[in-house]
């Protein structure tokens, strides 16, 4: 069989032996049916030409005509001639094919923690992108200093000094890709140096716990109350280290006190302990004066921890630690480790981005947009809901709605579900026996506030219906 095959030669992972069972032939069909039926060659991927085949095999090309022929008779190959070969559309998938589902978008996006990344500044931070390309020395285009880049790192100790309070200098700020992967490397730097036990505040993210455990420390949880983590009961933990969130905890909203901040800084100099500060969404505040970091206080026994995810946009994936001296070489091996450092183009451009004031200008921006769209959410639900308690309301990107006990949270979760409606509620952050009225967590950031009444009166719709 003559095929005119023409395009580019492709590579293909087949190999043949003569000393192999079956002849060269039975072998190519052999590898052939198996790709296809476990899915390695899709539907529609080209193959290559007989000739290309034979060539990097090191066959004769009727081999190789001979075991396509045969595949193609088999259904498992499409050929055409003077086309490329390529895989039949109907080749089926051996064993349960893996589903893959295609929700329909939700009408209403209420999931809290992520930012209205409609907004983000596009040109503002191409041009920073551009002047980073531009710019960039070949011995910065290396791998350079895993810490990150000296220009990014000094202006971040600049922004973070009078912005939150910091104490940083840019020889101990990490440049990390985001939060999670900077709580990792300060959890594994803790473990190797001998900490056994971390606590947290609950509820917290669960990724937290999850990113502790990974790193072979014990979680454990401190309760918070409205003065914010329960300092007493941390006392009980004998933890080496407590990840915390002062300004805003997540997901309650509550500030840590005063008189807490005293405690607990009370109780890291006593343990000889480590605070790791998430400063997840300190900027975006509503009703009350900036609180300036916990690590302004400590500065060498607080981790202070941040990044862009819920300031521009979690696509980004940069973010940093100021890390303490005694911390400091533990945690920049841990990020050699890791990857050997984040995108330095990306790092060049944001620190041109902070010194231009790109990051305060949009802040300033944002902060006006989301309070509308926070105060639009507080007046739906007291129309809607007026039996509901709305919390957490003075800073961040979502609110929490606490509803009679008679309510049926899963139930309520459910039926947004089927309205199209995307939340999410307590159950996912409390211990799966920790009784608590039903609680939403509703984001107000991604949508304008004619669509967040809407939502909210479907929502209020919802929970009518569990009650029938």
């Amino acid at each position: 069989m003559a095929l005119d095959e023409t395009s580019q030669p492709i590579e293909l992972l087949v190999s043949v032996s003569r000393e192999a069972p079956g002849t060269l032939g039975a072998q190519i069909e052999d590898q052939f049916r198996r790709a296809i039926r476990e899915g390695a060659l899709r539907p529609g991927a080209r193959v290559p030409s007989t000739r290309d085949l034979a060539r990097q095999l090191g066959v004769s090309r009727r081999i190789a005509v001979d075991a396509y022929a045969q595949l193609a008779a088999e259904g498992y190959l499409a050929l055409r001639q003077g086309a490329r070969p390529h895989v039949s559309a109907t080749a089926a998938l051996a064993g349960e094919a893996v589903a893959v589902t295609t929700d329909r978008p939700p009408r209403w996006d209420f999931r809290p923690s992520v930012p209205d990344v409609s907004t983000f500044p596009r040109n503002a931070w191409l041009r920073s992108l551009r002047e980073a390309v531009t710019n960039i020395t070949d011995a910065d285009l290396g791998y350079g200093d895993m810490r990150g880049v000296e220009e990014l790192r000094t202006a971040l100790a600049d922004y973070l000094g009078r912005v939150r309070g910091v104490v940083a200098s840019p020889g101990n700020i990490v440049v990390t890709c985001g939060y999670s992967q900077g709580l990792a490397l300060v959890c594994q730097a803790l473990a190797a140096a001998g900490a056994k036990r971390v606590a947290y505040e609950s509820p917290t993210w669960p990724e937290q716990v999850e990113t502790a455990f990974r790193a072979g420390l014990e979680p454990v949880p401190v309760e918070v109350d409205e003065g914010g983590i329960r300092v007493d009961r941390l006392k009980r933990t004998h933890a080496d280290a407590v990840v915390v969130t002062p300004a805003h905890q997540h997901p309650m909203g509550m500030v840590l006190s005063g008189e807490r901040r005293t405690q607990l800084l009370a109780w890291l100099r006593a343990r000889d302990a480590i605070a790791i500060e998430d400063d997840y969404d300190a900027e975006s505040r509503y009703d009350r004066a900036a609180i300036g970091a916990l690590q302004g206080l400590e500065p060498d026994r607080v981790v202070y921890a941040g990044s862009l995810s819920k300031t521009l946009a979690p696509a980004l994936r940069i973010g940093w630690l100021v890390v303490p001296p005694a911390l400091l070489d533990a945690v920049a091996e841990e990020k050699i480790i890791a990857d050997r450092g984040t995108g330095r183009i990306e790092q060049h451009a944001l620190a041109d981005f902070l010194v231009r004031g790109e990051l305060d200008r949009h802040l300033r921006r944002m902060r006006v947009r989301y309070r509308a769209r926070r105060d639009a959410l507080i007046e739906a639900i007291a129309e809607e809901l007026p039996e509901a308690t709305v919390r957490g309301i003075a800073a961040g990107l979502h609110a929490l709605v606490e509803l009679p006990d008679t309510d049926d949270e899963q139930a309520i979760v459910e039926e947004v579900r089927a309205r199209r409606v995307r939340l999410e509620t307590m159950r996912d952050y409390w211990p799966a026996d920790d009784l608590r009225p039903p609680t939403l967590m509703l984001g107000y950031a991604k949508m304008s506030e004619p669509t967040i009444r809407a939502g909210v009166r479907e929502i209020a719709e919802a929970v009518r219906a569990t009650r029938a």
